[in-house]
């Protein structure tokens, strides 16, 4: 490996600017190649960005011995596939969420990384706030107690992007794997990632993409369709873990509700965190109870600082200057949850881990 860490990214979709502008900005970085089935969007983007090499085919580029690292930023049917070539390729990755589209296939990621020895970072973004980095000091030193509840929701009233993002076969599902998978692995890791005992779920198909809908403006993908949809609008869990704590979780693509919601909450014997819609911390002293309100520039999640401090740390894990606190183990037990949350929907029962 030379002096700078040499990245190629494997696809040039709307996800690939945020790690493009977050590579660009670390001088420990040299773009190196771009690859997308549609040759002229890739060529767009390393026009853009100033990337000497594009490429059609992952395989081509993930062959050339000068590139170090590569950035999955696919549809999650790809993602294990061009993973495991990667890390077998000899190259670290950087795998958007969810990290694939079952447990199977994550438990064959996670065997391609141990046996290469490279980085694979999922891309659990969040981790990686501000809000969730101040947030875990104040859980590690004790502020909180034992963390025994966490509530989470991330509530679209219409938002569902529709094309790959509304196929099943492409997402593996709808706001569960798309949405929350960001609330349920921030909430898992800030209470300490503690093992799973069951789960408890229910998803939903009731409204569908809601196209007809006018008046409202809303993010569609580029392949929209709007008589495609065949993921749920709505899904709901309980997760109870082996320490006793739990987890409640509720997350919609459509929703005949008021407004959005987003709200991240954590509790524990000593005090209490909100990290979403903003960082706020519940405190008992001197028998008084205290709103504590931090003092800093965002209290929310900032997605440009967010993916910045993500591909930062990235580059530091493969340049062995630290552990990733985002490693493929953490993937595979956040395919369990959310596998586990679609069985039971489906199944309309219980399930209990290991599964």
């Amino acid at each position: 490996m030379g002096e700078k860490l040499k990245v190629g990214m494997i696809g040039t979709g709307m996800i690939s600017d945020t790690h493009l502008r977050a590579y660009a900005a670390n001088p420990g970085v040299e773009l190196h190649a771009v690859c997308d089935l549609n040759e002229q969007r890739a060529r767009d983007k390393a026009a853009k960005y100033g990337i000497p090499n594009v490429y059609t085919d992952y395989r081509a580029m993930l062959a050339d011995p000068l590139l170090d690292a590569v950035s999955v930023c696919t549809w999650n049917c790809f993602h294990a596939e061009m993973s495991i070539a990667a890390l077998d390729a000899g190259k670290h990755a950087l795998v958007i969420k969810p990290l694939c589209m079952n447990v199977e296939e994550a438990l064959s990621i996670e065997r391609a990384t141990k046996r290469s020895g490279k980085v694979l970072q999922v891309g659990y973004v969040r981790r990686f706030g501000t809000n969730a980095i101040v947030a875990k000091k104040f859980i590690d030193e004790g502020e909180l107690g034992p963390i025994y509840y966490a509530k989470a929701s991330c509530l679209r009233r219409l938002g569902n992007p529709g094309g790959w993002f509304a196929d099943k076969d492409k997402s593996g599902g709808g706001p569960l794997i798309d949405l929350g998978v960001h609330v349920i692995d921030l909430c898992w890791y800030l209470m300490g990632k503690p093992k799973v005992k069951t789960v408890s779920g229910n998803t939903y198909v009731k409204l569908g993409n809601r196209s007809n809908v006018r008046n409202f403006q809303t993010y569609r993908s580029s392949d929209f369709d709007p008589a495609g949809n065949t993921v749920e609008d709505l899904a709901n869990a309980i997760i109870r873990f082996e320490n006793g704590a739990s987890l409640v979780v509720d997350v919609s693509f459509s929703l005949h509700a008021k407004k959005d919601e987003l709200t991240v909450k954590l509790f524990g014997e000593k005090g209490g965190l909100e990290l979403e819609p903003e960082l706020s911390l519940v405190a008992e002293k001197h028998d008084t109870i205290l709103n504590v309100s931090p003092q800093m520039t965002s209290l929310t999640f900032d997605p440009n600082n967010g993916f910045q401090n993500e591909i930062d740390h990235f580059v530091d894990a493969c340049l062995g200057r630290r552990e990733t606190i985002s490693p493929v183990e953490d993937g595979v037990e956040m395919m369990k949850i959310l596998c586990g949350i679609y069985e039971s929907g489906a199944k309309q029962t219980e399930i209990h881990y290991p599964v």
